[in-house]
């Protein structure tokens, strides 16, 4: 493969469970497609949020031991990296992150924004650190420069600044996102996209939770957007795997073209 080129898997789906036999598949098709990155939806690994609040630390902590343990398995098997959002469980401490599975070793990035709403307040229930702001995780596949961070950061202006520092080729943002959100989210990640001269992949899971009264629906919808703000391929609303590609002339271009950082960096050099 052309190292400045790279396949992406986004594998749909909804929560996950113990089901290695439904991996192992989905893996299969990915390599038989050459691609060397897959990525899972947010709360796929794990329960949704409304239910991890009603489930025992204790349970929580197993059932990440064991998906994180056949995580690594795969990813070394597959000789793939996968990218997977995890609900932790230490010293009595529980956290949001996202774990990146290599066939060599395992990384992981803290969430540092929070959903704080009143019906679905992460913030209060984690114990992820209110802190000074980081990049999100960074890393190279060939000669394509990779960032991850969870939807809802996907907000916050002082993130795609690292975005464009950093020269990243593609985004790619795990999600849960429900209710009547979808148009907003696309106008959002392809305005990210355009601005910040960058793929941005988005990968949402599938299925429903109920509660005594509200039904959330996780409606998909995941999606390429390419560095123009162009949807260039998108997922339904069932379980699918959609095989993304990026290429990385394509954000070097649009990085020169419009050059949004190179104003912004004389700009700053002036003042």
């Amino acid at each position: 493969m052309n190292q400045a080129t790279l396949n992406i898997a986004c594998l749909q789906v909804a929560a996950l469970s113990f089901d290695k036999a439904k991996l192992d598949y989905y893996l299969a098709i990915a390599k038989s497609k050459r691609c060397q990155v897959l990525v899972l939806g947010e709360y796929v690994i794990n329960l949704f949020f409304k239910e991890l609040e009603k489930t025992p630390f204790s349970l929580i902590k197993e059932q990440t031991k064991h998906q994180k343990e056949i995580l690594k398995k795969l990813a070394s098997g597959y000789n793939i990296t996968i990218i997977a959002p995890v609900v932790t469980v230490e010293k009595d401490q529980i956290k949001k992150v996202i774990m990146r599975f290599s066939a060599q070793s395992a990384h992981s990035y803290e969430q540092q924004f929070l959903i704080n709403y009143k019906h679905w307040n992460e913030e209060k229930f984690f114990d992820n650190p209110i802190a000074p702001l980081t990049a999100p995780m960074i890393f190279t596949v060939g000669r394509i420069r990779c960032a991850v961070m969870y939807g809802f950061e996907t907000h916050f202006d002082p993130l795609w600044q690292e975005v464009r520092n950093k020269k990243i080729d593609v985004v790619i943002v795990p999600t849960a996102s429900t209710f009547d959100s979808k148009p907003r989210w696309r106008e959002l990640l392809k305005t990210r996209a355009f601005l910040n001269s960058t793929y941005v992949l988005r990968v949402n899971r599938v299925g429903s939770y109920h509660d005594k009264k509200v039904q959330w629906i996780f409606y998909g919808d995941s999606f390429l957007a390419d560095p123009a703000g162009n949807i260039v391929t998108a997922l339904g609303n069932k379980e699918e795997m959609m095989i993304a590609s990026i290429d990385k002339e394509m954000a070097f271009q649009a990085r020169r073209n419009w050059g949004f950082q190179t104003a912004l960096l004389k700009r700053e050099h002036h003042d």
